[in-house]
This record gives C-alpha cells, sequence and structure tokens, in this order.
C-alpha cells in the first residue's frame, strides 16, 4: 500500500486510546499524520508515535480537517456531538461507543465476520465497533452459523474489570492490596463489605461477582445484554436468531469469557466445530480437557485472536452446541478490530 492516510484519535489518552496508538504501531498502518485529541484536562499532555513526539489537542468539531480516518473512544456523548463533525470533514470515523451500533445508516462491522458491510460508511461517514463482548462472540459463532443457521443463542459473560475503565482497573487493585495487607485477617473476603472505599461499581469487585453491567431495563435485561441481543442480529443480518444474554463483572483485570449455548437448525457435532473453528479467521482452538487446556483470561490477554475452547454437544437438546469462548477485551473487543475496520477501509475504499 502506497498511499499514507492522516490519521486522528478521539479520546486519545484513555485506555482504549490508548491500545488504539499501540495497535496502529503494531500493525504498521500506513501512517502519514497522527493527531491525538482528547478533553480540555488533557490538552497540552505529550504522548508519542513511532518514538516521536505528538501533543494532546482539545477534541473540537475543527479538529479533522485532513484527517482520513478518525478513531474515536471517547463515549458515547463525545461521538454523538463530534463524529458528525469528523464525516462533515471528510473523515471516516470508526466510532468504539454504543453511540451509533444500532443506527440503521451506520455498518456495525466485525471484521473477520461482515467486512462487506464497511461499505456502507458512505451513508453517514460512521462505522461503529461492536460492543466487546459481541464482537468475540460473532468471530467464534461465525463459521458455525454459516455451516448450519444458529436459531438460539443462550450467553453468560464474565467481563474483566477494564471494560469500565481505568478507574475500575485501579479499583480493584486497590481493593485486593488492601485486602492483602491483612486489615481484615479472620474475616475473609467479605470482611471488607463496607469498608472498601468503592465507587466504580455498588459493590466491591474484589472477590466478588456482579451480575450487573451497565443500567436494567423495562424486561429485566441490562442495556450490556441488550446490546449483545440486537448486535448479534444486525451483523449476522438475521433477526430471527433468538438470543437471552447475562452479563456478569468478575474481578479480573483483562479478558472477557463467556459461555455461549448454541442451538442450530441442522446437527453440528463437537468434532465438526473444532473443525471448523481451526480454519476460521481470528480464532485459536484450545481444547484438549484430557489436558486440563482450555482458555482463560490470562492466556487472552495481549492477544488479538478470540480463543474458543470446552466444545462439546449439548446433552440438553437436539442440534446443540457448548462453546467456552476468551479474548482480550480491550485489544480485539475495541482498539483492534477498530484498526482492522481502518485497514479494510485503507485497502478497498481510501
Amino acid at each position: 500500500m502506497s498511499r499514507r492516510f492522516n490519521v486522528a484519535v478521539a479520546g486519545a489518552t484513555g485506555a482504549v486510546g490508548q491500545m488504539m496508538i499501540k495497535v496502529l504501531e503494531e500493525r504498521d498502518f500506513p501512517v502519514n499524520e497522527i493527531r491525538y485529541l482528547a478533553s480540555e484536562r488533557s490538552e497540552g499532555k505529550e504522548l508519542s508515535f513511532r518514538g516521536q513526539k505528538v501533543i494532546v489537542r482539545k477534541l473540537g468539531h475543527d479538529s479533522f480537517d485532513g484527517v482520513d480516518v478518525a478513531l474515536f473512544s471517547a463515549g458515547g456523548g463525545r461521538s454523538l456531538e463530534f463524529a458528525p463533525s469528523a464525516a462533515e470533514a471528510g473523515a471516516v470515523v470508526i466510532d468504539n461507543s454504543s453511540a451509533w451500533r444500532m443506527d440503521p445508516d451506520v455498518p456495525l462491522v466485525v471484521p473477520e465476520v461482515n467486512p462487506h458491510a464497511v461499505a456502507g460508511y458512505t451513508n453517514r461517514g460512521i462505522i461503529a465497533n461492536p460492543n466487546c463482548s459481541t464482537i468475540q462472540m460473532m468471530v467464534a459463532l461465525k463459521p458455525l452459523h454459516d455451516y448450519a443457521k444458529i436459531q438460539r443463542i443462550v450467553v453468560s459473560t464474565y467481563q474483566a474489570v477494564s471494560g469500565t475503565g481505568q478507574k475500575a482497573i485501579d479499583e480493584l487493585e486497590a481493593e485486593v492490596k488492601q485486602w492483602a495487607s491483612g486489615a481484615g485477617e479472620g474475616k475473609g473476603a467479605k470482611g471488607y463489605a463496607g469498608e472498601f472505599d468503592y465507587s466504580a461499581y455498588p459493590y466491591q469487585i474484589a472477590f466478588n461477582c456482579l451480575p450487573h453491567i451497565d443500567v436494567f431495563t423495562e424486561n429485566g435485561y441490562t442495556k450490556e445484554e441488550m446490546k449483545m441481543v440486537n448486535e448479534t442480529r444486525k451483523i449476522l443480518e438475521d433477526d430471527t436468531i433468538m438470543v437471552s444474554a447475562t452479563t456478569v463483572r468478575v474481578p479480573v483485570f483483562y479478558s472477557h469469557s463467556e459461555s455461549v449455548n448454541l442451538k442450530f437448525a441442522d446437527p453440528v457435532s463437537a468434532d465438526k466445530a473444532r473443525e471448523l473453528l481451526s480454519s476460521a479467521p481470528g480464532v485459536k482452538v484450545v481444547d484438549d480437557v484430557s489436558k486440563n487446556i482450555y482458555p482463560m483470561p490470562l492466556d487472552a490477554e495481549g492477544q488479538d485472536l478470540t480463543f474458543v475452547g470446552r466444545i462439546r454437544e449439548d446433552i440438553s437438546q437436539e442440534n446443540g452446541l457448548d462453546l467456552w469462548v476468551v479474548a482480550d477485551n480491550i485489544r480485539k473487543g475495541a482498539a483492534t478490530n477498530a484498526v482492522q475496520i481502518a485497514e479494510l477501509m485503507a485497502e478497498k475504499y481510501l
């Protein structure tokens, strides 16, 4: 690729923004000029790109002159406010928030799953990055869905605190350190309940599981759970697929895990599933229970692959399978997926 592109990163000082910068470097995206944008409180901060100093600028409506690709990880409100300005200036926006995902004029893209959808960027000049949990599930399910249509998905997630942001990472670390200091000796993990100074979540997260991600809706599901329902259908272009999700926050720093139960229109054996997944883009099968080999968050951290294991036929229903799916939520679940979309744009559309 001979052409080089001017790239802006909106939300450059956040966890995902920082990872976007790192992935651009790692994947050698053809950058001509890079522009770091953030809120007023980060203006003037010094970051780097490929060893060169880059000063963070304040995100504004006039920040995108000459920009070809704008990677957004600045939150839904800022995306709604500033993404249209970036698009009007001629940039293609790749947005990591939930702001545009269900807009019928905005493609929702996982490059291994529906790369053709990128072409829809011409509608608004915006492409949406799916929810982190949806991304890894789609990477794992697409080859199976192509082989034998998926009729129903029941998924439970075990999501790392990094999905909430740096504040939650710091809070889990602080709680564990406080517990390990011995101040609550003899009390067990519960000894600190009410003593921790927690604010990222409604309860302590150390040694705990919170079946509550995002706000609850009228149907009893959380917004995070409904994102998985609606985004799955949009990405697979099939509103007939039934999806039920339960999303849980767990005391893990990085990488989300998912227990996925599937119902197919036709039989899919566990061996066939392993065969299909072993040759699927972006997937690594890690599945030998005779040796206690299966995916874990520690294995996925820092990786761009989606790891799949515990593949087995569901003994409770016909044409059913169970899977365990793990991926780094900051990388493949956010930054890497966005950069992969940018690569598709650079190769075929810009």
